[in-house]
Protein backbone atom coordinates (compact mmCIF):
# COMPACT_ATOMS: atom_id res chain seq x y z
CA UNK A 1 0.00 0.00 0.00
CA UNK A 2 1.12 3.51 -1.01
CA UNK A 3 2.03 5.11 2.49
CA UNK A 4 1.76 8.60 1.41
CA UNK A 5 -2.14 8.79 2.48
CA UNK A 6 -2.39 11.40 5.54
CA UNK A 7 -5.65 11.05 7.53
CA UNK A 8 -7.47 13.99 9.33
CA UNK A 9 -9.03 12.15 12.90
CA UNK A 10 -10.41 15.54 13.88
CA UNK A 11 -13.23 14.42 15.99
CA UNK A 12 -10.78 11.89 17.32
CA UNK A 13 -10.40 8.08 16.92
CA UNK A 14 -9.94 5.24 19.56
CA UNK A 15 -6.03 4.30 20.05
CA UNK A 16 -6.92 0.44 18.28
CA UNK A 17 -8.14 2.13 15.24
CA UNK A 18 -5.86 4.81 14.84
CA UNK A 19 -2.75 2.14 15.43
CA UNK A 20 -4.38 -0.25 12.94
CA UNK A 21 -3.96 2.39 10.50
CA UNK A 22 -0.50 3.12 10.99
CA UNK A 23 0.69 -0.34 10.67
CA UNK A 24 -1.53 0.11 7.02
CA UNK A 25 1.00 2.85 6.70
CA UNK A 26 -0.99 5.81 6.73
CA UNK A 27 -0.37 8.89 8.55
CA UNK A 28 -2.98 9.78 10.89
CA UNK A 29 -3.55 13.05 13.00
CA UNK A 30 -6.29 13.69 15.61
CA UNK A 31 -5.38 17.01 16.39
CA UNK A 32 -8.54 18.90 16.16
CA UNK A 33 -8.86 21.96 13.97
CA UNK A 34 -11.94 24.22 14.05
CA UNK A 35 -14.73 24.56 11.39
CA UNK A 36 -14.31 27.65 10.24
CA UNK A 37 -10.63 27.00 9.59
CA UNK A 38 -10.83 23.18 8.29
CA UNK A 39 -12.20 24.35 4.73
CA UNK A 40 -8.48 25.69 4.24
CA UNK A 41 -6.85 23.39 6.58
CA UNK A 42 -7.66 20.00 4.87
CA UNK A 43 -5.93 20.25 2.09
CA UNK A 44 -2.96 17.95 2.59
CA UNK A 45 -5.13 15.10 3.77
CA UNK A 46 -6.60 12.68 1.47
CA UNK A 47 -9.18 11.52 4.12
CA UNK A 48 -11.06 12.79 6.83
CA UNK A 49 -12.67 11.01 10.16
CA UNK A 50 -15.83 12.98 12.02
CA UNK A 51 -18.12 12.21 14.64
CA UNK A 52 -20.82 14.21 14.93
CA UNK A 53 -19.28 17.57 15.78
CA UNK A 54 -17.70 18.26 12.63
CA UNK A 55 -19.68 18.92 9.25
CA UNK A 56 -18.66 17.76 6.00
CA UNK A 57 -20.48 20.40 3.44
CA UNK A 58 -20.45 20.96 -0.39
CA UNK A 59 -18.28 23.84 0.30
CA UNK A 60 -15.42 22.09 2.21
CA UNK A 61 -15.99 18.94 -0.21
CA UNK A 62 -15.38 21.54 -3.35
CA UNK A 63 -12.38 23.03 -1.75
CA UNK A 64 -10.71 19.70 -0.97
CA UNK A 65 -10.93 17.74 -4.58
CA UNK A 66 -7.57 15.59 -3.19
CA UNK A 67 -10.00 14.40 -0.50
CA UNK A 68 -10.77 10.33 -1.61
CA UNK A 69 -12.76 9.07 1.40
CA UNK A 70 -14.96 11.02 4.52
CA UNK A 71 -15.47 8.45 7.47
CA UNK A 72 -17.83 8.45 10.03
CA UNK A 73 -17.11 7.60 13.40
CA UNK A 74 -20.90 6.30 13.91
CA UNK A 75 -24.11 5.41 12.59
CA UNK A 76 -26.07 8.83 11.27
CA UNK A 77 -24.39 10.95 8.65
CA UNK A 78 -26.57 13.81 8.61
CA UNK A 79 -23.56 15.67 8.95
CA UNK A 80 -21.98 14.87 5.84
CA UNK A 81 -23.24 15.81 2.33
CA UNK A 82 -23.81 12.19 1.36
CA UNK A 83 -24.91 12.08 -2.39
CA UNK A 84 -22.86 15.07 -3.25
CA UNK A 85 -19.43 13.60 -1.65
CA UNK A 86 -20.22 10.31 -3.93
CA UNK A 87 -21.24 12.56 -6.57
CA UNK A 88 -17.38 13.70 -6.57
CA UNK A 89 -16.12 10.20 -6.02
CA UNK A 90 -15.37 10.41 -2.50
CA UNK A 91 -16.33 7.41 -1.10
CA UNK A 92 -18.61 7.90 2.53
CA UNK A 93 -17.87 5.41 5.51
CA UNK A 94 -19.67 4.67 8.77
CA UNK A 95 -19.90 2.53 11.39
CA UNK A 96 -23.66 1.13 11.63
CA UNK A 97 -23.29 -1.86 14.17
CA UNK A 98 -20.38 -0.58 16.22
CA UNK A 99 -22.51 1.41 18.69
CA UNK A 100 -25.79 0.06 18.68
CA UNK A 101 -25.92 -2.00 22.00
CA UNK A 102 -24.08 1.15 23.95
CA UNK A 103 -27.06 3.34 22.62
CA UNK A 104 -29.65 0.98 23.08
CA UNK A 105 -28.32 0.30 26.89
CA UNK A 106 -28.67 4.34 27.39
CA UNK A 107 -32.14 4.11 26.78
CA UNK A 108 -32.74 1.67 29.34
CA UNK A 109 -30.12 3.55 31.31
CA UNK A 110 -32.71 6.65 31.35
CA UNK A 111 -35.84 4.76 31.07
CA UNK A 112 -35.12 2.60 34.61
CA UNK A 113 -34.09 5.90 36.36
CA UNK A 114 -37.27 8.25 35.03
CA UNK A 115 -39.26 5.74 36.12
CA UNK A 116 -38.14 5.75 39.65
CA UNK A 117 -37.26 9.99 39.35
CA UNK A 118 -33.84 9.25 40.29
CA UNK A 119 -33.21 12.47 37.44
CA UNK A 120 -35.07 14.83 40.12
CA UNK A 121 -34.52 12.62 43.18
CA UNK A 122 -30.86 13.09 42.91
CA UNK A 123 -31.05 16.95 42.06
CA UNK A 124 -33.41 17.15 45.39
CA UNK A 125 -31.36 14.91 47.80
CA UNK A 126 -27.79 17.07 47.37
CA UNK A 127 -30.25 20.18 48.11
CA UNK A 128 -33.19 18.63 51.13
CA UNK A 129 -31.74 15.52 52.04
CA UNK A 130 -30.84 16.58 55.33
CA UNK A 131 -34.07 18.59 56.16
CA UNK A 132 -36.56 17.19 54.03
CA UNK A 133 -35.75 13.21 53.93
CA UNK A 134 -39.03 11.73 54.72
CA UNK A 135 -40.82 13.99 51.92
CA UNK A 136 -38.69 13.13 49.69
CA UNK A 137 -39.10 9.97 50.15
CA UNK A 138 -43.06 10.55 49.91
CA UNK A 139 -42.45 12.90 47.35
CA UNK A 140 -40.67 10.06 45.14
CA UNK A 141 -42.59 6.88 46.28
CA UNK A 142 -44.96 6.54 43.32
CA UNK A 143 -42.26 4.91 40.77
CA UNK A 144 -43.08 2.26 38.36
CA UNK A 145 -41.53 -0.91 36.55
CA UNK A 146 -40.84 -1.47 33.26
CA UNK A 147 -41.99 -4.82 33.32
CA UNK A 148 -45.01 -6.07 31.82
CA UNK A 149 -45.16 -2.90 30.58
CA UNK A 150 -45.52 -1.89 26.35
CA UNK A 151 -42.60 -0.23 24.43
CA UNK A 152 -43.29 1.31 20.89
CA UNK A 153 -40.16 1.06 18.52
CA UNK A 154 -40.12 3.53 16.08
CA UNK A 155 -37.46 2.18 14.03
CA UNK A 156 -36.59 -1.31 13.94
CA UNK A 157 -32.73 -0.70 12.66
CA UNK A 158 -29.85 -1.94 14.53
CA UNK A 159 -30.24 0.32 17.11
CA UNK A 160 -34.02 -0.39 17.37
CA UNK A 161 -33.35 -4.53 17.26
CA UNK A 162 -31.27 -4.38 20.05
CA UNK A 163 -33.89 -2.00 22.11
CA UNK A 164 -35.99 -4.81 21.42
CA UNK A 165 -33.77 -7.55 22.72
CA UNK A 166 -33.34 -6.11 25.99
CA UNK A 167 -36.47 -4.72 26.73
CA UNK A 168 -38.14 -8.57 25.57
CA UNK A 169 -35.33 -9.84 28.09
CA UNK A 170 -36.97 -7.85 31.11
CA UNK A 171 -40.57 -8.95 30.65
CA UNK A 172 -41.51 -5.83 28.56
CA UNK A 173 -43.91 -5.93 25.37
CA UNK A 174 -42.38 -4.90 22.30
CA UNK A 175 -44.15 -3.20 19.44
CA UNK A 176 -42.58 -1.99 16.35
CA UNK A 177 -43.23 0.20 13.54
CA UNK A 178 -40.99 1.13 10.59
CA UNK A 179 -41.69 1.90 6.92
CA UNK A 180 -39.34 -0.78 5.95
CA UNK A 181 -42.63 -3.34 7.13
CA UNK A 182 -44.46 -2.21 4.02
CA UNK A 183 -42.30 -4.77 1.90
CA UNK A 184 -43.98 -7.90 2.74
CA UNK A 185 -41.13 -9.98 2.76
CA UNK A 186 -38.67 -7.68 4.84
CA UNK A 187 -41.84 -8.22 7.31
CA UNK A 188 -42.13 -11.55 7.67
CA UNK A 189 -38.12 -11.88 8.00
CA UNK A 190 -38.06 -9.54 10.95
CA UNK A 191 -40.92 -11.53 12.28
CA UNK A 192 -38.96 -15.30 11.67
CA UNK A 193 -35.89 -13.25 13.40
CA UNK A 194 -38.02 -11.83 16.26
CA UNK A 195 -40.89 -14.00 16.72
CA UNK A 196 -41.75 -11.95 19.92
CA UNK A 197 -42.52 -8.65 18.40
CA UNK A 198 -45.27 -6.70 17.06
CA UNK A 199 -45.52 -5.19 13.66
CA UNK A 200 -48.00 -2.37 13.90
CA UNK A 201 -49.23 0.64 12.39
CA UNK A 202 -47.80 3.81 13.63
CA UNK A 203 -50.60 5.47 14.80
CA UNK A 204 -51.14 2.30 16.64
CA UNK A 205 -47.59 2.03 18.19
CA UNK A 206 -48.88 5.59 19.29
CA UNK A 207 -52.04 4.29 21.30
CA UNK A 208 -51.13 1.30 22.68
CA UNK A 209 -47.09 2.43 24.32
CA UNK A 210 -46.34 3.14 27.47
CA UNK A 211 -43.32 4.12 26.64
CA UNK A 212 -42.09 5.29 23.38
CA UNK A 213 -38.05 5.05 22.21
CA UNK A 214 -37.22 6.95 18.74
CA UNK A 215 -35.05 5.06 16.55
CA UNK A 216 -34.81 7.40 13.24
CA UNK A 217 -32.76 9.39 10.92
CA UNK A 218 -32.38 12.92 11.50
CA UNK A 219 -35.45 14.93 9.14
CA UNK A 220 -34.89 17.39 6.74
CA UNK A 221 -38.71 18.87 7.28
CA UNK A 222 -40.70 17.96 9.87
CA UNK A 223 -40.44 16.10 12.90
CA UNK A 224 -41.66 12.31 13.64
CA UNK A 225 -43.13 13.27 16.47
CA UNK A 226 -45.05 16.25 17.14
CA UNK A 227 -48.44 17.87 18.40
CA UNK A 228 -50.48 15.62 16.50
CA UNK A 229 -48.75 12.44 17.75
CA UNK A 230 -48.69 13.82 21.20
CA UNK A 231 -52.34 14.14 21.25
CA UNK A 232 -52.36 9.74 20.10
CA UNK A 233 -50.67 8.86 22.49
CA UNK A 234 -51.56 7.15 26.14
CA UNK A 235 -52.17 9.65 29.37
CA UNK A 236 -48.38 9.23 30.91
CA UNK A 237 -46.49 7.54 28.11
CA UNK A 238 -42.70 8.10 28.83
CA UNK A 239 -40.80 9.32 25.86
CA UNK A 240 -37.04 8.59 24.57
CA UNK A 241 -35.00 9.99 21.96
CA UNK A 242 -31.31 8.86 21.42
CA UNK A 243 -31.79 9.16 17.45
CA UNK A 244 -31.34 12.83 16.58
CA UNK A 245 -32.42 16.00 17.92
CA UNK A 246 -35.05 17.26 15.72
CA UNK A 247 -36.85 14.14 15.39
CA UNK A 248 -39.47 15.50 18.34
CA UNK A 249 -40.69 19.14 17.93
CA UNK A 250 -39.60 20.15 21.85
CA UNK A 251 -42.31 23.02 21.74
CA UNK A 252 -44.75 20.13 21.82
CA UNK A 253 -43.12 18.04 24.20
CA UNK A 254 -42.49 20.78 26.72
CA UNK A 255 -46.55 21.19 26.20
CA UNK A 256 -47.30 17.35 26.47
CA UNK A 257 -45.02 16.96 29.74
CA UNK A 258 -46.67 20.64 31.26
CA UNK A 259 -50.32 18.83 30.71
CA UNK A 260 -49.32 15.75 31.79
CA UNK A 261 -49.96 14.15 28.58
CA UNK A 262 -46.33 12.81 28.97
CA UNK A 263 -45.10 11.70 32.20
CA UNK A 264 -41.25 11.97 31.70
CA UNK A 265 -38.92 12.81 28.86
CA UNK A 266 -35.25 11.06 28.47
CA UNK A 267 -33.20 13.27 25.98
CA UNK A 268 -29.39 12.37 25.08
CA UNK A 269 -30.08 14.82 21.49
CA UNK A 270 -31.57 18.07 21.03
CA UNK A 271 -32.64 20.39 18.21
CA UNK A 272 -30.26 23.08 19.04
CA UNK A 273 -26.82 21.13 19.42
CA UNK A 274 -24.78 21.88 21.57
CA UNK A 275 -27.02 24.49 22.98
CA UNK A 276 -29.94 23.00 23.66
CA UNK A 277 -32.83 25.36 24.72
CA UNK A 278 -32.73 26.18 28.37
CA UNK A 279 -36.78 25.36 28.82
CA UNK A 280 -35.36 22.03 28.33
CA UNK A 281 -32.58 21.78 30.26
CA UNK A 282 -34.69 23.41 33.52
CA UNK A 283 -37.49 20.92 32.80
CA UNK A 284 -37.98 18.77 35.63
CA UNK A 285 -39.49 15.66 34.10
CA UNK A 286 -36.65 15.83 31.45
CA UNK A 287 -33.65 12.97 31.95
CA UNK A 288 -30.69 14.79 30.04
CA UNK A 289 -27.38 12.99 28.89
CA UNK A 290 -24.89 15.22 26.28
CA UNK A 291 -25.12 13.16 23.21
CA UNK A 292 -23.27 10.17 24.67
CA UNK A 293 -25.62 7.35 22.93
CA UNK A 294 -22.13 6.07 21.81
CA UNK A 295 -20.31 7.26 23.88
CA UNK A 296 -18.43 4.11 25.70
CA UNK A 297 -15.61 2.71 26.02
CA UNK A 298 -16.40 -0.74 23.86
CA UNK A 299 -18.35 1.10 21.42
CA UNK A 300 -15.39 3.12 20.80
CA UNK A 301 -13.21 0.31 20.33
CA UNK A 302 -15.28 -1.12 17.46
CA UNK A 303 -15.72 1.79 15.98
CA UNK A 304 -11.90 2.61 15.42
CA UNK A 305 -11.36 -1.02 14.62
CA UNK A 306 -14.32 -0.91 11.68
CA UNK A 307 -13.21 2.22 10.30
CA UNK A 308 -9.66 1.16 10.03
CA UNK A 309 -10.89 -2.36 8.45
CA UNK A 310 -13.38 -0.10 6.34
CA UNK A 311 -10.39 2.54 4.75
CA UNK A 312 -7.29 -0.11 4.85
CA UNK A 313 -9.78 -2.24 2.36
CA UNK A 314 -10.49 0.80 0.63
CA UNK A 315 -7.08 2.60 -0.26
CA UNK A 316 -5.27 -0.44 0.08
Amino acid sequence: MDNKYKILANDGIDLAGKLALENAGFIVDTEFIPQDTLTNSLNEYQGIIVRSATKVRKELIDANPQLKFIARAGVGMDNIDVDYAISKAINVINTPAASSRSVAELVFAHLFGACRFLPESNRRMAEEGGSNFNGLKKTFAAGTELFGKTIGIIGFGRIGQEVGKIAQGIGMKVVTSDLMFENISIKESFLALFPWINIVEFNTLLSISDHISIHVPGQKNSAVIGHDEFEKMKDGVGIVNCARGGVINEVALIEALDSNKVRFACLDVFENEPTPSLAILHHPKISLTPHIGASTAEAQERIGDELAEKIIAFLA
